[in-house]
């Protein structure tokens, strides 16, 4: 009986050591890879370089991954489809300058805020844009299921005309088919730095103060969301977000409460 339970014994250790090495990879240590949705063509947060996903978004994720312990497979996907796909699983996370609302709550669960910013619009020079009650009877462009798309939807009497992505929307606006575009600020500035020659302004511009910036995650996912706030806290204060934030924003200064020694931007998720 001895010998019989010292066999079994044996088999139970040489089982567990095998899969305990299985878990760690053959190098000693196989990181967990998921999966993460995001926008290729909304620089400087989100926009795909040389068959790369890179941005501030996207550059600070990977920052955290790494302290976190996990790696990032990006994959493009349209806004509009993003928040579901966070929420049935098909992401793991969702970057993409998302901002926190309460409706959005409502699907996803979000990471504490890593930017906050503005929303404008992109106009032909001399629309006179400047003001809502200018809008009525103007054709707007959005991305389809953004903060903007909530915006331009609010203003009585604009005709909204919502877009996959953000190319889409500059190429009508550039060709005449719309009146105004509504984009995140820094996303309408860059566009106009990278087309000097297209006689287009900015607008209205409104602050967004309430909502930061977050990346996405399921509700069910507490162990994530977790990790994602402990990387960016880390790298708030050893002044990483600083630092990926000033590669991407040359002029727009860095919210103080992401600054070296600052709180940070918390979301309160329902």
């Amino acid at each position: 009986m001895r010998s019989t339970l010292s066999k079994i014994a044996a088999v139970v250790t040489a089982t567990a050591l095998t899969l305990t090495l299985a878990a760690c990879g053959s190098d000693g240590g196989s990181a967990t890879t998921l999966r993460v949705g995001t926008l290729s063509d909304a620089p400087p947060s989100i926009y795909l370089e040389n068959g790369r996903f890179t941005g501030y978004d996207n550059e600070l994720l990977r920052d955290i991954a790494k302290r976190e312990g996990f790696e990032v497979e990006f994959v493009g996907t349209e806004f509009s489809s993003l928040l579901a796909g966070v929420a049935t699983g098909k992401f793991d996370i969702g970057s993409s300058t998302i901002s926190s609302t309460e409706a959005r709550k409502k699907t996803v669960a979000f990471s504490n805020g890593y930017n906050t910013g503005f929303t404008t619009i992109v106009t032909v020079k001399g629309a006179n844009l400047k003001d809502p009650a200018a809008f009525a009877g103007k054709r707007l462009g959005v991305v389809q299921g953004s903060v903007q798309d909530e915006l331009a939807g609010k203003t009585a009497g604009a005709q909204v005309v919502r877009f996959p992505d953000y190319n889409a929307g500059f190429a009508q606006l550039k060709n005449g088919t719309l009146d105004g575009w509504v984009v995140p600020q820094d996303i309408g500035q860059k566009y106009l730095d990278q087309n000097p020659a297209v006689p287009l302004e900015l607008g209205y511009t409104v602050e967004d103060k309430d909502t930061p910036s977050a990346f996405a995650v399921a509700k069910n996912n507490p162990d994530l969301l977790k990790k994602l706030n402990d990387g960016l806290a880390k790298a708030i204060a050893d002044g990483s977000v600083a630092r990926i934030y000033a590669q991407f924003y040359k002029t727009t200064p860095l919210s103080k409460e992401l600054q070296p020694g600052g709180p940070g931007l918390l979301v309160k998720n329902l």
